[in-house]
């Protein structure tokens, strides 16, 4: 059994390490998660680890949706820190986070950690070389682990994914059939559309459709 909590925080270092490198005009960049900055997604990642349920739940009403209030919360607080403090505070939280960080399960967290750093590197033409461990168990969690934001299992269902570059695959033998890096196939899973061009098969064509339904 894969100790999800152990993994989060190998992905953590991992992300801090790759950040550390960018500079003020890439953190300024677009990256894949749509109209957000790789600044943005920094401050959603730190965000993440305190911020209190009320408040997620008074913005939720205020904005009539979890996406918006997401993006509202987001974009405030990146904008009141400097992509050095977001990273501070990134490191201190992830060891003990609270509130949100607190209550999404260990998987998700996982999930969503690798992707958003995905989002930035890719985003930036940066290669990612994520631990096959991390890479599989994310693989893992999208294709099996029901989620409520981010619907991977739904896109994955009746398809026969495989990586090229890890020991990894989903699927019955007989379904259409996908093929790629596990850094794309995370990356198209969570609903970015960037990395399709990695991947190839039969069933490619129902994937893309899956991600602009």
């Amino acid at each position: 059994m894969r100790d999800h909590r152990a993994l989060l925080r190998r992905q953590d270092k991992h992300l801090l390490d790759f950040a550390d490198t960018l500079t003020e005009t890439e953190w300024a960049a677009a990256s894949l998660c749509h109209g957000w900055t790789n600044k943005d997604v920094l401050a959603h990642l730190a965000l993440g680890l305190h911020v209190r349920l009320p408040r997620i739940a008074i913005d939720m009403i205020r904005h009539r949706s979890f996406d918006e209030a997401n993006d509202a919360l987001s974009r405030h607080h990146g904008n009141e820190h400097t992509p050095a403090e977001l990273l501070a505070e990134f490191d201190h939280l992830r060891q003990n986070p609270r509130g949100l960080g607190r209550a999404l399960p260990d998987p998700l967290m996982l999930g969503d950690h690798t992707v958003h750093h995905l989002d930035i590197a890719v985003a930036l033409g940066r290669r990612v070389e994520l631990d096959p461990e991390v890479a599989t168990a994310v693989l893992d969690v999208e294709t099996s682990i029901p989620n409520p934001f981010v619907p991977a299992k739904r896109r994955s269902k009746g398809l026969r994914l495989a990586t090229t570059d890890a020991d990894w695959s989903h699927g019955p033998a007989y379904a259409p059939q996908i093929r790629g890096p596990a850094t794309a196939l995370i990356s198209v899973l969570a609903g970015r559309g960037a990395a399709l061009e990695q991947l190839s098969g039969d069933g490619l064509a129902l994937l893309r459709r899956r991600l602009n339904p």
